[in-house]
């Protein structure tokens, strides 16, 4: 079963660290393994599998999760949420591809050597469009790999297209990712207030969104955030760059 990175106190990628075991109820937890003798011996109904291992209190209280895990749910379940949101709706994305990209008539072109930078609006970009004329924002990080996939190389050469309708799309290298410790699962975060987090499989293709409130889930979300904006370059200049090596 996979796990998913919940948070961690480290800030050199060292233990402690908190993993969901997705699809249980279990938590896995990293860190030191306990060996002072003066506490093991107090230790109760002890298995020979079993070890102990030290975590701070604040690991526990920041990032444990506290409610029923959310059930999935089909994506179109939160479009709702992309008009009706207040302030700001963030998206940060992992995978090397999507299916949703590759079965496009623009993945087709983008494969034949035509540009993709501006096409016309399409009900997202009117969308944005509309919701950012009110002041909301719309924002986007994009991991992207050293060269980049194939399909991150085609959200690079579209990104024009959103950007112009009113999207701020970033881009942060997959080392930087991992060096902010950042999670590796894609997710939406609607006014600090909502997470859905994306269910692919090993296609890339949507399952579905894991749609939650927790606050122990947003916490880790917006911290995600915060470091991921703050590290993150511009698209053009980004493009800039990968054009400059590649």
């Amino acid at each position: 079963m996979a796990l998913r990175f919940l948070g961690t106190t480290s800030d050199d990628g060292d233990c402690p660290t908190l993993y969901e075991i997705e699809g249980t109820d279990e938590i896995l937890v990293q860190g030191e393994r306990e060996t002072d003798p003066e506490h093991l011996v107090h230790l109760r109904d002890v298995k020979p599998t079993e070890t102990f291992v030290r975590v701070p209190r604040s690991l526990l209280t920041r990032c444990a999760p506290r409610t029923e895990p959310p059930a999935l749910q089909p994506f179109a379940s939160i479009s709702h949420l992309f008009r009706e949101f207040r302030h700001t709706a963030w998206r940060l994305e992992t995978r090397r591809g999507y299916a949703s990209d590759r079965k496009s008539m623009k993945w087709t072109r983008f494969l034949a050597g035509e540009g993709i930078a501006q096409d016309p609006d399409n009900p997202w970009r009117e969308n944005v469009r509309t919701q950012t004329a009110q002041g909301k924002r719309f924002e986007r990080v994009r991991i992207v790999d050293e060269p980049p996939t194939q399909g991150q190389a085609f959200l690079l050469a579209s990104a024009p297209s959103n950007v112009a309708a009113g999207e701020d799309i970033r881009n942060l290298t997959r080392a930087d990712a991992e060096r902010l410790r950042l999670p590796d699962y894609d997710f939406w975060l609607f006014d600090s207030r909502t997470v859905a987090r994306f269910a692919f499989d090993e296609d890339d293709t949507t399952l579905g969104v894991y749609v939650t409130e927790d606050p122990a889930e947003v916490l880790a979300a917006c911290q995600a955030r915060d470091a991921a904006w703050h590290h993150a370059v511009r698209t053009e200049e980004f493009a800039r760059r990968v054009r400059s090596i590649v």
